[in-house]
């Protein structure tokens, strides 16, 4: 290879590291993943509807926002977190229709949670208000904020990694069009925007190792 090759595939990299970190660096998306499967088409259902975008709050804060793409009958009725990085559960905002108190819930632990080792850390938690079908997280024009305060020191940065390990959200999602309910958390691994950037860095290596060739 030679040096101009070698300066510009290095250069090309560090373009796409500093772009995928300026990704992350205010907001990321993360999907969920079914724990209950009590059946399948429920779960792929929630799985394919439900996310939350993670958002530096900015001044020691993080907002946790909820939405659902798709038609599909299904409801986020309860939200359950545990703390990771976070120290208090500062606010809980919504969309006109979506109504939802923070700090309890009904079920209080996530339902088929302890499968996973799912501890719900005391108050970190919000439940949609009666009647819940109506009041949650069921159409693409319903969204739910809810903001917490961060440990002192921890940053947005630290509340991204720790996503999937130490903290982890659940979501009970009800009133199915089968009369069911399903129970999921929140994946390690960012979407659809790390995702796709992370695509995109592999077929910018793979274009840069052709132009060696």
């Amino acid at each position: 290879m030679s040096r101009s090759s070698v300066v510009g595939y290095r250069a090309a990299i560090s373009v796409f590291a500093l772009f995928l970190v300026a990704d992350v660096a205010s907001a990321a998306t993360f999907g969920f993943y079914c724990i209950t499967d009590n059946l399948p088409g429920d779960c792929a259902i929630a799985e394919a509807a439900f996310t939350v975008d993670v958002t530096d709050g900015g001044a020691g804060y993080v907002d946790f926002t909820f939405t659902k793409s798709g038609t599909d009958a299904a409801n986020l009725s309860e939200v359950y977190f545990e703390d990771g990085s976070l120290l208090g559960l500062s606010s809980v905002t919504s969309s006109a229709g979506v109504v939802f108190t923070g700090g309890s819930a009904s079920p209080p632990d996530l339902p088929g949670g302890n499968a996973v080792g799912f501890n719900v850390t005391a108050g970190f938690l919000a439940e949609a208000d009666n009647p819940a079908p109506k009041k949650g997280v069921n159409d693409a024009a319903d969204w739910l904020t809810i903001t917490f305060s961060l440990i002192n020191g921890k940053t947005f940065a630290d509340t991204i990694a720790a996503m999937g390990s130490d903290l982890r959200i659940g979501i009970h999602v009800t009133a199915y069009a089968s009369g069911g309910s399903e129970s999921l958390i929140a994946p390690p691994v960012p979407v659809p925007a790390a995702a796709w950037l992370f695509a995109s860095g592999l077929t910018l290596l793979g274009w840069l190792r052709r132009r060696r060739i």
